[in-house]
């Protein structure tokens, strides 16, 4: 389909499949207007290019005229302007889509990786909303099996761009990002479109309280922003290791989570031995004293006097310095983590369970739990045994596919990432095995990290889909393209990105890369996934809620939820 002139930008002077195309601007554009990350369609003589602008460079067609510039001349600044000097630009092709013959607008064609380069003097477009349509897809509500989900806008127009949440789900994910740069909102709204299609459940593991009820915004004009819980209701079931303080922040139907001290593994262990300061050879005496034991080991030794731990040392060659090192340890962790109990009557693992398997999503609060330490601990647990039972539930359905069904999906979201996916520990913890087992047990990781750097490359490398905002460290920028080809050009797009509310998108769930203006998590947007009016609107709110929160909160339910 012709372009219109209007979006005509320049034409294709020279370039490479290796390094790129380059285009000379057109005299009725300027290099000001032009922003590194845009999206472009090339008009190849037998191929459309769709590409993103990568560089933008002052060029003179006669190097002398740069030795005395006519800065005090307009008219001569005026004449040489685009004739003489004008902008040059790079483009990397992305894609290509060959110009089928007597083929509607996308109708017997197909998107390829791009493998060739287009001739000499072919014209460059911006693209339209009908090309982010054909790349990217469009959402269709009116559609159950649509699984696009408009994440944002491109920098320079204001047609969605969206995101195929099908293939997001399939694989685990990564949200990247400095401090400050919105990570904790690029999450929200990944989540909701997964929860609005009903495509998996979530698992939040919700460190710093921002995910299941309102959290604190930097917007004057909206200072508090909604949770998964206010918008979504009963689809999502809040958990809290702190239940005191969920309850003073207003939510009236959290449910209590505690841990016994038979639940805790020695593995579990081992991957605070930095946190704890534990040496190898206390977590060698612990496996030693678990096996004379048993599942209460830790109550046993945490009861046990300095004597008795000499005497089972003498009696099970034991070292008595590691392990009285290893009650002084365990005694810091009960200490610091007040919902670790001596014995848990409830199975509260089963409970979770039990909900992601009747479709709903989960959000695990910390409270004021929220230190590395607890956070670490309650997550490594808790999954590991998720992970037990998904292994357990999927055995099952591929030995009888017919009459088992499959398991529910499931996306675990766990933030402070490098710390359970480091090199050293990424080969041993829950969450480095689920990272590189792909889907199989159908259960994905959403990662949510400042540091990429300290994540092992391995780890890094299985992430499907990539979602970063501004990142300031060389290493972290290197992280982020572990394993993505054409990374050198996308470096220059990542760092000359806003630090707030943009985002390259890039990897398995987007047909090429590219750089969004990330939707406001406001108003509109909760009624475009709710489908609420939160004009003090309450009755999709359960009555259970309503009145628990006029009982116990005593204050009108229309300031919480409105």
């Amino acid at each position: 389909m012709p372009k219109s002139e209007l979006n005509y930008l320049g034409i294709i002077i020279q370039g490479s499949l290796s390094a790129g195309l380059e285009m000379r601007l057109d005299t009725a554009q300027s290099v000001e207007d032009l922003r590194v990350g845009r999206f472009v369609v090339v008009e190849g003589a037998n191929s459309r290019f769709f590409s993103m602008l990568t560089d933008v460079t002052l060029s003179a067609a006669n190097q002398s005229i740069l030795l005395n510039p006519p800065r005090t001349d307009p008219f001569l600044m005026s004449v040489l302007s685009g004739v003489t000097t004008f902008g040059t630009v790079k483009l990397q092709p992305m894609l290509m889509l060959e110009q089928g013959k007597g083929d509607s607008e996308g109708d017997g064609r197909e998107l390829r990786p791009v493998k060739t380069i287009p001739s000499h003097f072919s014209p460059v477009y911006e693209a339209d909303s009908a090309d982010f349509a054909l790349v990217f897809g469009e959402e269709d509500e009116s559609n159950p099996h649509n699984a696009h989900f408009n994440i944002g806008r491109p920098l320079n127009m204001e047609t969605p761009v969206c995101i195929d949440l099908n293939r997001f789900i399939e694989r685990s994910n990564g949200i990247f990002g400095k401090s400050g740069t919105g990570k904790s909102f690029l999450t929200r709204i990944f989540l909701s479109g997964i929860i609005k299609k009903d495509l998996a459940s979530v698992l939040v593991f919700d460190m710093h309280n921002e995910y299941g009820w309102q959290a604190m915004s930097e917007s004057k004009t909206a200072p508090r922003v909604k949770g998964l819980k206010q918008l979504f209701g009963s689809q999502v079931v809040v958990f809290s290791l702190d239940k005191e303080s969920s309850r003073a922040r207003g939510i009236p139907d959290a449910r209590e989570l505690n841990i016994g001290y038979n639940q805790i593994e020695i593995e579990d262990l081992d991957l605070l031995k930095n946190e704890l300061n534990l040496t190898e050879a206390s977590l060698e005496n612990a496996y030693i004293f678990k096996e004379k034991n048993g599942a209460d080991w830790i109550s046993t030794l945490l009861d046990m006097s300095g004597d008795e731990i000499e005497e089972f040392c003498q009696n099970f060659k034991g070292h008595p310095t590691s392990l009285k090192t290893l009650q002084r340890r365990l005694n810091t962790v009960v200490q610091k983590t007040p919902y670790l109990k001596p014995r848990v009557g409830h199975n509260y693992i089963e409970e979770i369970l039990d909900q992601i398997a009747a479709g709903k999503h989960v959000v695990l609060e910390f409270g004021r739990q929220n230190n590395l330490l607890s956070y670490m601990l309650a997550t490594n647990i808790i999954t590991r045994r998720i992970h037990a039972e998904y292994v357990r539930q999927s055995e099952r359905y591929i030995c009888d596919p017919e009459r088992v069904p499959a398991p529910r999906k499931l996306m675990i979201v766990i933030e402070e990432a490098h710390k359970f996916l480091s090199p050293a520990v990424a080969k041993q913890t829950i969450f480095g095995i689920i990272a590189r087992e792909m889907r199989k047990y159908f259960v994905t990781l959403l990662i949510v990290d400042q540091r990429p750097s300290g994540i092992d490359p391995e780890v890094l490398s299985q992430i499907g889909t990539r979602v970063t905002a501004l990142l300031n460290d060389d290493k972290d920028i290197d992280a982020v393209f572990t394993g993505v080809s054409g990374s050198s050009t996308l470096r220059t797009v990542l760092a000359q990105m806003d630090p707030k509310q943009q985002a390259l998108v890039l990897g398995y769930a987007v047909p090429m890369p590219v750089v969004v203006r990330t939707r406001p998590f406001d108003s509109d947007f909760y009624k475009a996934v709710a489908d609420l009016d939160w004009v003090g609107d309450l009755n999709s709110a359960s009555a259970e809620i309503k009145d628990e929160v006029n009982l116990r909160a005593g204050i009108a339910s229309k300031e919480l939820f409105g």
